[in-house]
C-alpha cells in the first residue's frame, strides 16, 4: 500500500470581475429547485455523475450510492447551505411523467461574502449538451442573489473539460494543492 498525490485546483470567481450570463436549457430539459424531497435525487445524479470519474478516487464516496446520499445529507443539513444555489436538471423521457434526472448542483455560503460550490454533475449520457454550464451559472445567479462577492470551487486538475468550464464562465486559478491518495483505492478505469 502506498500513496499517491492527485493535483487539486482551488478557482475563484469574483462577481466584480465577471459579466455574468443567463443560464439556458437545451429543449427537453428542466430546472428542478431544491426541495428536501429531492436530496436522493441529488444523490443519484452526483452518484451517475463521479463513479467511474477521477474524482470518486480523490473522494471514494463518490463512487458509491450510499456515499452520495451521505454527502448530499450532509451538505444540505449544514447552516450554511444555500438552496438557491442547488439545482437539479431533469429531462423529459419517452415515458409520459417519468423525468430523467441528469445534472447536479450544491453550494454553501461560508462568509458573508465568499460562497462555495460543492459538486457539478452531469451523468455522462447527457454530457455535451451544456448542461454543466447552465447548472454553473444558475448556482452563480443564487450565489449573487444571497448577496456574495465571491465563490470558489475545488477541482481535480486532471478533469480538463470541468478546469475549461469553469474558466469560460470566469473562474481563475487561486491555488493548485495535492491530495494524498492510497493508491489501493485508486481504481485503474
Amino acid at each position: 500500500m502506498g500513496v499517491t498525490y492527485i493535483r487539486r485546483f482551488r478557482m475563484e470567481l469574483d462577481f466584480a470581475d465577471v459579466r455574468l450570463l443567463q443560464p439556458s436549457l437545451p429543449q427537453g430539459y428542466h430546472w428542478i429547485a431544491w426541495n428536501s424531497l429531492t436530496l436522493d435525487r441529488h444523490a443519484l445524479v452526483k452518484f451517475g455523475s463521479f463513479q467511474f470519474e477521477v474524482d470518486s478516487r480523490v473522494f471514494p464516496c463518490l463512487g458509491n450510492i450510499d456515499g452520495c446520499q451521505r454527502l448530499m445529507y450532509e451538505i444540505t443539513r449544514q447552516r450554511t447551505f444555500l438552496s438557491g444555489a442547488t439545482w437539479l436538471i431533469t429531462s423529459e423521457t419517452n415515458e409520459p411523467g417519468v423525468p430523467a434526472d441528469c445534472g447536479t448542483i450544491q453550494g454553501l455560503t461560508l462568509t458573508r461574502s465568499l460562497g462555495a460550490v460543492q459538486n457539478v454533475g452531469v451523468v455522462p449520457e447527457h454530457r455535451g449538451y451544456g448542461l454543466g454550464r447552465a447548472l454553473v451559472l444558475k448556482a452563480l445567479h443564487g450565489f449573487r442573489n444571497a448577496r456574495l462577492r465571491r465563490v470558489y470551487l475545488e477541482v481535480t486538475a486532471e478533469n480538463t473539460p470541468a478546469v475549461e468550464l469553469y474558466r469560460s464562465v470566469g473562474f481563475r486559478l487561486a491555488r493548485t494543492m495535492y491530495k494524498a491518495v492510497e493508491r489501493e483505492t485508486v481504481p485503474s478505469y
